[in-house]
């Protein structure tokens, strides 16, 4: 059974940081592209946000314009772990965060809907 974990999340003042936290367990981790995503309360139709991703050799990395130059997605093999380190947090980053799991690396710029979630992390930005 897929198992997606997160944790990390917070409340944090703007420009502050977050690293989070993805647990992973039950598939190949060394064949899995692990992304993350969020809900966000200004974020309109059932689809989340897609965020990061990163193939499954930890090689190429994609960011969506949103957080292009304040997030980084890592991987670590030995703990199949994934994280998310969010640096210059805005109050529009608000939201709950989601590890996914994909059988293909891709990117997304409308609704996503990924084949695998976790239960999710809250990120609060606010003064």
């Amino acid at each position: 059974e897929v198992q997606l974990v997160e944790s990390g999340g917070g409340s944090v003042q703007p420009g502050g940081s977050l690293r989070l936290s993805c647990a992973t367990s039950g598939f190949a981790f060394d064949s899995a592209t692990i992304n993350w995503a969020r809900q966000g309360p200004g974020k309109s139709g059932p689809g989340l946000e897609w965020l990061a991703g990163q193939n499954f050799a930890g090689v190429t990395a994609e960011y969506a314009d949103s957080v292009r130059g304040r997030a980084t997605i890592s991987k670590d093999f030995a703990k199949k772990m994934v994280y998310l380190q969010l640096t210059d947090l805005r109050p529009e980053d608000t939201g709950m965060y989601f590890c996914t799991k994909e059988t293909f690396f891709a990117t997304y710029t409308t609704d996503y809907y990924p084949e695998y979630r976790g239960r999710g992390t809250q990120v609060t930005v606010s003064s």
